[in-house]
């Protein structure tokens, strides 16, 4: 094998005039942990909401729920961000369609959008198991005290059922980061999109995708390491994690 490494690359100057190579990589791996945090933030907000709908006794919120799940989950998210990026502003009114096309960062905002909702399949069927592993015990006592159904889910269930799945979603949590690479085939330039221009300007393959591959087993390392310290903190005795 002919190759020439060069692990100095990093610190020769790129040609778009930003730095040098690896200021490329880290601009991406500040973009990633942007795209990352607010898919995150939405798949919980959204999957909270769904994954609770899918426990409660009406049958239109349990199917809504169901509906939403089995459509996120189902399809690709390469195929859903380009539904959303390519095919959304067409089918909506002219006036709507071109704001979507001219909004500044479309990518940023199509795919925290894109892998939030699509990360939020998984968060809602891993709440409702959560929810499920209960006592029944715990809502009849939520009843009895005179609590509504919003009180006892918000005071009583969600409280441990969000400790009992902390794990589970810390995989979720890496999950979505690693889903951000995805976004490079709308144009989001995040950590990959750099790396593969940085071998595209340098031709130095080896170097870019081996410093991407550490950055990126970087942020999940410290992710795993604060999520640890995060479920000692909230751990229930006699759940999982508790002593």
């Amino acid at each position: 094998m002919n190759y020439h490494w060069n692990w100095g690359i990093f610190f020769e100057p790129n040609p778009m005039g930003t730095g040098t190579y690896l200021d490329m990589l880290l601009s991406g791996l500040a973009l990633t942990i942007k795209t990352a945090l607010l898919a995150w933030i939405i798949a919980l907000i959204f999957g909270s909401i769904v994954g609770v709908m899918r426990t409660l006794p009406s049958r239109g919120a349990y199917w809504f729920g169901f509906c939403w799940v089995e459509f996120f989950r189902n399809m690709p998210l390469l195929v859903q961000l380009f539904l959303w990026f390519f095919v959304l502003p067409e089918l909506l009114p002219r006036a709507a369609g071109l704001w979507l096309k001219q909004l500044p960062n479309a990518p940023f905002w199509t795919a925290a959008i894109g892998v939030g909702f699509f990360m939020s399949a998984r968060v809602a069927v891993q709440l409702q198991a959560g929810i499920g592993s209960l006592p029944r015990g715990q809502k009849m006592a939520a009843t009895a005290l005179g609590l509504t159904t919003v009180q006892g889910y918000r005071y009583v269930l969600l409280p441990m059922a969000f400790r009992i799945i902390l794990p589970p979603l810390t995989s979720e949590f890496l999950n979505t980061i690693k889903n951000t690479a995805v976004a490079i085939t709308i144009g989001l330039i995040e950590l990959t999109g750099q790396a593969r221009s940085m071998q595209e300007f340098s031709f130095q393959v080896f170097e870019a995708f081996t410093a991407a591959t550490i950055l990126y087993l970087l942020v999940n390392a410290v992710v795993v390491t604060a999520m640890r310290f995060l479920e000692r903190y909230v751990a229930i005795p006699g759940y999982i994690t508790g002593k």
